[in-house]
């Protein structure tokens, strides 16, 4: 329903839908507009190809942004990168296929936009990359206070406004896992010198220390405007509609280290990552498959992290991967978490894929 009044409103040429059925009503709707409606991957393919576009900005959640993003790259558009699954399973070929169509691709995500706000103009070499965390709905909590979460308690997340899954990443600390990743595809700094600071005020969104030990850091309110603008806008900084800083109204900065004994995927993250291959697909798919399961009441908070640890170790990491490989990686380990923990055959996977 809220689809089919924006393209009322907003007359775009095209709109594509994840699921057929819900492409097929919307279809019907809007019969009596000039806007075609397309289904499933197929249909963000065909978004992200489009003629007469020069840029696509890519925030579908999940390993579903891969391939569109592939086709955008190849059709010559540059990326607006807010789907960080994209580089987490597929960085090296994505990052490749961006260097061999001479393609740019911008963050959009705040912490990545803020370490690409760093280096712009910067001199020497990065000694550090610094992202920041806020630490999630739980920071501060202990393995055992976690046994007995709600579904709605990992939904109160302390400053950002997010979608149901990426807020339960950002819980378990998977989504700062996760941009480690993308961090190291999108800069080439080596995981060793990418570190994760707890910031719970999320008013600075990320660092960059140089070799001289100097610090820069990029300094904003907890608005996603901000990023998506500088990214829409770039080269150029022109006025946007977020609030201004108002540094009067900051009583503290506070920092601290991650606990990374309560949170164990944010040090996985780091281990699939340094590993490659297949690695940080199979994390990517047991992750999504484990919160599309905690999302529907099937598991539990701390059930989380137990599965992707189970599912990652198991993984017989394959070296070098095609995209084949990587999207066979991604399915195979969704059917083994869904039907081990969830009790769901095959059919069932594209209710829970498309509810996270």
């Amino acid at each position: 329903t809220l689809l089919e009044r924006q393209i009322r409103k907003y007359k775009p040429r095209l709109a594509a839908v994840a699921d057929e059925k819900a492409a097929a009503a919307l279809k019907l709707a809007v019969a009596d507009t000039d806007t075609k409606v397309t289904a499933g991957e197929d249909g963000l393919c065909e978004v992200s190809v489009m003629r007469g576009v020069q840029a696509v900005l890519t925030s579908v959640v999940g390993i579903a942004g891969l391939v569109p993003t592939l086709a955008a790259i190849e059709s010559g558009k540059d990326i607006l990168l807010a789907n960080k699954e994209t580089l987490v399973a597929a960085g090296d070929l994505v990052m490749a296929a961006a260097k061999e169509r001479r393609v740019n691709i911008l963050p959009v995500d705040s912490e990545h936009s803020a370490v690409f706000q760093c280096l712009q103009g910067a001199s020497g070499a990065v000694r550090r990359i610094l992202l920041t965390a806020s630490g999630g709905a739980f920071f501060g909590k202990t393995a055992k206070e976690l046994k007995n979460v709600s579904l709605d308690d990992a939904l109160r997340h302390p400053n950002w406004s997010m979608g149901r899954k990426i807020t339960v990443d950002s819980a378990t600390l998977m989504n700062k896992g996760f941009e480690v990743i993308e961090a190291r595809h999108l800069f080439g700094v080596p995981y060793e010198r990418i570190e994760v600071v707890i910031h719970r005020e999320s008013i600075i969104h990320s660092m960059v220390e140089f070799e001289d030990c100097s610090v820069l850091a990029q300094m904003g309110v907890p608005d996603m405007r901000l990023p998506l603008h500088y990214a829409l806008c770039y080269p150029k900084r022109l006025p946007s509609a977020a609030r201004a800083l108002d540094f009067t109204e900051i009583s503290r900065l506070s920092f601290a280290q991650p606990d990374c004994g309560t949170f164990p995927l944010l040090p996985l993250a780091f281990a699939a990552g340094t590993a490659g291959g297949t690695a940080p697909a199979a994390l990517n798919a047991a992750n999504e498959a484990a919160v599309a399961l905690f999302l529907k009441n099937k598991i539990r908070f701390a059930d989380i992290a137990d599965i992707v640890t189970r599912q990652v170790e198991a993984h017989k990491n394959a070296a070098s991967p095609s995209l084949g490989d990587i999207i066979a990686t991604d399915r195979q380990i969704k059917e083994v978490v869904f039907h081990d923990y969830g009790n769901f055959s095959g059919g069932n996977l594209s209710a829970l894929d498309s509810d996270a």
